[in-house]
């Protein structure tokens, strides 16, 4: 029994081994995994092109108290962005002079109600959820709405608002994708 697992422990750590490159290289070449329910799942390649309002991002989320309690509760994961966040994905819904408002009916944006953006009072487990409500607030030059377009119950704007553009790491493109 143990001659057979030496036998097979060999091509095994070679496949690793080979996995491992693969995805270093794919890391560096600037494709990026998305596992998340917030932009469909599925393989993006990171782009320098300017961010417009409908395109997809990579970002690191602003130290701030709400993120620390969604890194806390699991709703985001640990990584190397400050405060020890990982990236989030997320799109571009409103930007630079759109007029939000993020009420308890939804996030409205030039007059328009997002469809499935009611924010949720508590997560899947009952806990309270943060509260971010604003009203008629012209976005600056500088501002983002980013939030989920394929997930109703997604962290994002509606319980943190608008984020900096500094905060944006890269537009991303979607090259493959499932659901």
């Amino acid at each position: 029994m143990t001659r057979g697992w030496s036998r097979l422990r060999h091509p095994i750590v070679i496949a690793g081994f080979c996995l491992a490159f693969g995805l270093a290289l794919a890391h560096q070449a600037g494709l990026r995994l998305n596992t998340t329910r917030s932009i469909p799942l599925g393989f993006y390649r990171m782009s320098t092109e300017p961010i417009a309002t409908g395109a997809y991002v990579l970002w690191c989320p602003p130290e701030r108290p709400e993120f620390d309690l969604a890194k806390e509760r699991g709703y985001i994961g640990v990584g190397f962005c400050p405060g020890g966040y990982g990236n989030m994905m997320k799109k571009v819904v409103a930007s630079d002079h759109d007029i939000v408002s993020v009420t308890d009916e939804g996030v409205t944006i030039n007059g328009t109600l997002l469809p499935a953006s009611q924010p949720s009072e508590a997560d899947s487990m009952g806990r309270p959820l943060p509260r971010f409500r604003i009203t008629d607030h012209v976005l600056a030059p500088t501002e983002l709405v980013l939030m989920s377009d394929t997930n109703g119950r997604s962290f994002d704007a509606r319980y943190f608002g608008p984020v900096h553009r500094m905060h944006i790491q890269s537009l991303i493109h979607p090259v493959w994708t499932w659901e």
